[in-house]
C-alpha cells in the first residue's frame, strides 16, 4: 500500500475495452478564481488511462489553470482559489499526505525550456538523486533511458558534463521532457510545448509522446488545432472559463460537435 495515499488505488481494467477503460483523472465541478475574479467555471472531465487527452482553446480560456490545479501547483500562487473534485488513481489529489509524492506521478513541461542550472546529466539525474537512488551505475542508467525516451541521447551523449543552459531551444525542451520521464511519472502534462521550438523539433517530439502514449497518460494542452488532431485521442474545447464540449478528436474535427462555437474555432473564426 502507498503510504503517500488515505486510500488504495481503484483496480484496474484493461484500456483496450473502451467500455471499460480505467479512469486515470476525474475532474468534478472544478472552479478556480484568483481574488474572486472567476478563471475557470464548474468543468467537469474524465482522462483515461492511456490516452492522449488534447485540450484547445483561445488564450484566456482557463487551460493553463486548469493544468496548475492537477498536481497542486495552486499551492505556489495564495490568490488562487480552487473548488471541485481532482481524484487522480481513485484518490482526490487534497487528500494526498505528501504533495511531493503527488508530484513525482504527475510530470510537467512548461511552454519555454526551463533548465535547471546544472550539467545535461544532473538535470535527469536530480528527481532520482532525490528520490533516493545513489547508484552511480543505476543513475547512468536512467539518465540514458530518459535522453533516449526524449529523443535527445545520441545528440547530448559526449556532453553530458556540459551545462543544459548551452544546449539549443529545441534541445532544452527536450532535456525538459527526459527530466520529466526521471520521475517515472503515471501522468504526464505538456502546456504549449511547441511554443519556443522549430516545426522539425516540433514533429520529433510530437513522435516521443505517441510512443509514451502506451506506457503513461498525456494531457496536451496546445494552441495549435492541427496539433491536437494529430494526436489526441479526445478533445476538450475550452472559452471563457469553460468546457465547451469534449469528444472524439476525429469526430469533432470533421465538425461533429454539439456547440457550434467549437467548429468555429477550429475553422479559425476567432481565437
Amino acid at each position: 500500500m502507498d503510504t503517500n495515499l488515505i486510500s488504495d488505488d481503484n483496480p484496474s481494467t484493461s484500456p483496450a475495452d473502451p467500455d471499460s477503460r480505467r479512469p486515470k483523472l476525474e475532474v468534478r465541478n472544478l472552479s478556480i478564481s484568483y481574488r474572486g475574479k472567476p478563471a475557470l467555471m464548474g468543468v467537469d472531465l474524465t482522462v483515461f488511462e492511456n490516452e492522449i487527452f488534447g485540450i484547445i482553446g483561445p488564450a484566456n480560456s482557463g487551460k493553463t489553470s486548469f493544468l496548475k490545479t492537477l498536481n497542486r501547483m495552486d499551492l505556489f500562487n495564495p490568490a488562487m482559489q480552487v473548488s471541485g473534485e481532482i481524484v487522480f488513481d481513485g484518490t482526490n489529489i487534497r487528500q494526498w499526505r505528501n504533495v511531493y509524492a503527488l508530484r513525482s506521478r504527475i510530470g510537467v513541461v512548461f511552454p519555454l525550456p526551463v533548465g535547471l542550472p546544472m550539467t545535461v546529466y544532473e538535470n535527469v539525474a536530480l528527481a532520482p538523486r532525490l528520490s533516493g537512488v545513489k547508484s552511480k551505475a543505476d543513475l547512468d542508467e536512467i539518465v540514458e533511458r530518459c535522453l533516449t525516451r526524449a529523443a535527445l541521447w545520441d545528440e547530448v551523449k559526449d556532453r553530458l558534463d556540459s551545462l543544459g543552459s548551452l544546449l539549443s531551444g529545441g534541445q532544452q525542451q527536450r532535456l525538459t521532457i527526459a527530466r520529466a520521464l526521471s520521475q517515472d511519472p503515471d501522468l504526464l502534462i505538456l502546456d504549449e510545448f511547441s511554443i519556443a521550438v522549430d516545426p522539425v523539433t516540433t514533429m520529433r517530439i510530437e513522435d516521443i509522446l505517441k510512443q509514451l502514449r502506451s506506457e503513461m497518460t498525456i494531457i496536451l494542452v496546445t494552441n495549435l488545432t492541427q496539433q491536437a488532431r494529430r494526436l489526441a485521442d479526445r478533445t476538450a474545447f475550452f472559452l471563457t472559463g469553460s468546457c465547451v464540449e469534449i469528444g472524439d478528436t476525429e469526430a469533432i474535427f470533421n465538425d461533429q460537435v454539439v456547440d457550434t462555437r467549437t467548429s468555429a474555432y477550429i475553422a479559425g473564426r476567432f481565437g
